[in-house]
């Protein structure tokens, strides 16, 4: 399998996801327009994140990080995190144990936001 095989959900303008659902794991492949936000959150699942493309600007704890292709952040369980994708798209894999069961449910979609600038 590989993604062009697998559905893409529309959740929000400039924003895409696909999901591998496994039976205690599963993984998502994101695909963001520029100066697209996630607001910082947490929540009770392990995420391991891998940039394929594009530069973010993650929120982790009180600290900020610019993350580039190629690099992997480690989210443990109830850790507050966020995102700005800057000024590029950006394409991220989400690796989640336990599965986001909220991410199953029809129509369900993170809080994403648009950027004021873009």
């Amino acid at each position: 399998m590989d993604w062009s095989h697998v559905r893409v959900e529309q959740l929000e303008k400039g924003i895409e996801r696909q999901m591998i659902v496994g039976e205690n794991l599963m993984i998502c492949r994101l695909r963001f327009a520029p100066h697209i936000v996630t607001p910082a959150h947490d929540h009770p699942h392990e995420q391991i994140t891998m940039v394929e493309k594009g530069r973010v600007l993650f929120t982790i704890g009180d600290e900020e990080r610019i993350a580039k292709a190629g690099d992997i952040l480690h989210f443990p369980p109830n850790s507050w995190h966020g995102a700005r994708m800057l000024d590029e798209e950006v394409i991220l894999i989400d690796i989640f144990s336990p599965i986001r069961e909220d991410f199953l449910t029809s129509g369900t979609s993170l809080d994403f936001q648009a950027s004021a600038s873009s």
